[in-house]
């Protein structure tokens, strides 16, 4: 990609149908033609800057990803800069609240071959986890799982992609109930039933504060395809190797007579994840994602947005997609939650544009958030839940979590969702076990550093070569693909066994 660009090539980047300005990909000279969007440049535009594509009245709303990023602060021309200079902050965000209802997208059906669950859910993996209550036992867990690759366990059971070893830092020294205990709970129960897994061996050390008994009185009861024991009841260690191999010999064979079936797209749950971002993330991989995120809703399907600090700024634009005052409400609650949170540890929720930001083209703090939440698309936001918390609808669902990548997705998988989609700008070297992630680049020469790590370059909207919607396009045939068996780079790697990072709240004792 070239820093200038002459009369004759100049392109610019639309992101969305809906807006009124689209994003230079390298600097533009003053008079050049911007063939797209049938326009001619009437000042020097930077790279990343933005141009009007239509007259913008003063006082008018100015989009990007069909969202408000501010108003008109005096008439702008088409081919003009639209920068600090021209726009700012609109205090009432107004044409937001119409979104919902007038949002609609139609897709043909699709589907993917997939694993239908005893409950109904589909998973796109059949996977057998073992999972530990406690750190006390992760060492056992892995010693089983290594133990089952290494003795050829799995040989002759075709159908069973493997073991999972979920193992974590917590489970004791701290108390026994109490907001840190729920997260906890949850987010082991919730991983446990994920319908990517067809199986579960829980391993305890049994003297913990996070006992099996009482999580089974819960949620769970040993049975086909749940078992548990602990490492004190066994007698030691070598003992619960020993056994934890004999619980896998009983439940492989039962595993192992599922087989794959075509299952609508509907039933695909999507988690949304974006890391090591650069200043091309929100033009390219995360509207990228956004598209296919509306095509899957639009197929019946379920996306969970997470990431709460980074939202903070655009969450109002959130609010105006809620379905209901009741899930306005909700998230209204996990924003002042946050607010408390980092008042407490004497950190700020504060994503104000830096000069640096304004230099590279950002203008608001909506801009820059929505950099972020451009990965959800413009569908109606239809339920806000707490962390790890389960599912209760389909469409747009917020999920509370913090902005550490693993530890947003761990919580996104125990409250189910079977794939995630991972957008990068740096480069990311990130799996999730039972969930395949797929990999997205925001430029292509971190695509080319990266080829083995990375699943799609979206670098090729910043060129010119692609569209938004081509490439949200190809994105959502890749998630069907990998959702149908095809492995993602990542799991051709072999990551995902030690990204389980459950949300730690509350003292450690």
């Amino acid at each position: 990609m070239s820093d200038s660009l002459t009369v004759q090539d100049a392109e610019a980047v639309r992101l969305h149908p809906a807006d009124n300005v689209v994003v230079a990909p390298g600097r533009i000279a003053k008079g050049a033609r911007l063939a797209g969007e049938g326009i001619v440049a009437l000042d020097s535009i930077p790279m990343g800057h933005k141009i009007a594509t239509s007259r913008i009245a003063r006082g008018e709303i100015v989009r990007k990803y069909g969202q408000v990023i501010g108003v008109a602060t005096c008439d702008i021309a088409p081919g003009a800069h639209v920068h600090v200079h021209n726009i700012a902050m609109s205090a009432e965000r107004a044409g937001a609240a119409h979104q919902v209802n007038a949002w609609a997208r139609s897709e043909a059906p699709r589907s993917f071959q997939g694993y239908r669950r005893k409950d109904g859910r589909a998973g796109v993996r059949n996977y057998i986890g073992v999972l530990t209550s406690v750190n006390c036992s992760a060492t056992v867990a892995r010693h089983i799982a290594e133990a089952a690759e290494k003795s050829g366990l799995l040989d002759g059971f075709d159908n069973i992609d493997g073991i999972v070893p979920i193992t974590h830092t917590s489970g004791c020294g701290m108390a026994g109930s109490g907001e840190g205990y729920d997260i906890l709970r949850r987010t082991l129960w919730g991983t446990a039933a994920n319908p990517n897994f067809g199986a579960i061996l829980m391993v305890g050390l049994g003297c913990e504060v996070l006992q099996i008994d009482r999580l089974k009185d819960e949620h769970f009861s040993d049975g086909r395809d749940f078992h548990s024991f602990t490492i004190q009841d066994v007698g030691g260690t070598r003992r619960a190797i020993a056994e934890g191999l004999e619980h896998l010999k009983s439940l492989l064979p039962e595993l192992n007579k599922i087989r794959r079936a075509e299952i609508p797209a509907s039933e695909l749950v999507l988690g949304l994840q974006c890391g090591g971002s650069d200043g091309w993330s929100g033009v390219s991989s995360n509207p990228a994602l956004g598209n296919a995120s509306d095509r899957l809703v639009a197929l019946g399907g379920t996306v969970i947005l997470s990431e709460t600090p980074e939202i903070y700024g655009a969450e109002h634009l959130l609010h105006a997609r809620a379905v209901s005052p009741e899930v306005s409400a909700r998230l209204n609650a996990r924003m002042e939650w946050w607010e408390r949170y980092t008042k407490i540890h004497g950190a700020e929720m504060n994503n104000n544009p830096s000069p640096g930001n304004k230099a590279g083209g950002l203008t608001t703090i909506l801009e820059k958030s929505l950099g972020a939440v451009a990965k959800s698309g413009t569908s109606p936001l239809t339920d806000v839940i707490e962390y790890a918390k389960p599912l209760r609808t389909r469409g747009l669902v917020f999920m509370d979590s913090p902005g550490f990548d693993p530890c947003s997705a761990t919580g996104q998988v125990a409250s189910g969702a079977t794939m995630i989609a991972f957008t990068t700008g740096r480069g990311s070297a990130y799996g999730c076990k039972p969930s395949p992630s797929i990999k997205l680049s925001s430029n292509s020469a971190i695509y080319e550093k990266m080829k083995d790590d990375i699943d799609i370059d979206c670098g090729t909207i910043v060129s010119g070569a692609s569209t938004v919607e081509q490439k949200g396009a190809e994105i959502l045939d890749t998630l069907l693909a990998v959702a149908s068996g095809r492995q993602s780079k990542s799991e051709e790697l072999g990551y995902g066994g030690v990204e389980f990072v459950p949300w730690q709240i509350g003292a450690v004792m």
